[in-house]
């Protein structure tokens, strides 16, 4: 897969709404294709997704958030370790817990992952307000 992807999700209205103030291409297709994980992880741990009908999504995002994280994954640690996941410190990055998913099928029942996506968006949201004060 080249480093393209088309980005077919909208984005997380509040991320969306701190975006507003900048112009970072790069990270923008980053977070809107985190974005897409984030909702088909969602979809299918509540079961209104198949797996099997996650996995063409899971199969094009997957591949490329993986291939583009090293870019982010130092700049986003600072951020995500100011946050909490299932009440207390993170102390996982809560990125790679999905990165190292190897296909949907890995996701139904994974709690634990479920726990660390608040942790992520807010390490996305506070990167974007310190990056880009209003």
């Amino acid at each position: 897969m080249s480093g393209e992807l088309i980005v077919a999700c909208p984005m997380n209205p509040f991320t969306k709404f701190l975006r507003q103030w900048s112009a970072d291409d790069d990270f923008d297709a980053f977070v809107a294709c985190w974005d897409r994980l984030e909702r088909l992880t969602i979809q299918v741990y509540r079961e209104k997704v198949t797996v099997e009908g996650a996995e063409p999504e899971f199969a094009e995002v997957w591949p490329w958030l993986r291939e583009q994280y090293g870019r982010w994954q130092p700049t986003l640690e600072h951020f995500w370790r100011q946050t909490t996941a299932a009440g207390a410190p993170t102390q996982t990055d809560p990125f790679l817990l999905l990165l190292e998913k190897q296909s949907a099928v890995a996701i139904p029942g994974d709690w634990r992952a479920m726990q660390h996506l608040p942790a992520a968006r807010e390490a996305l949201n506070q990167y974007i307000t310190t990056r880009h004060p209003r």
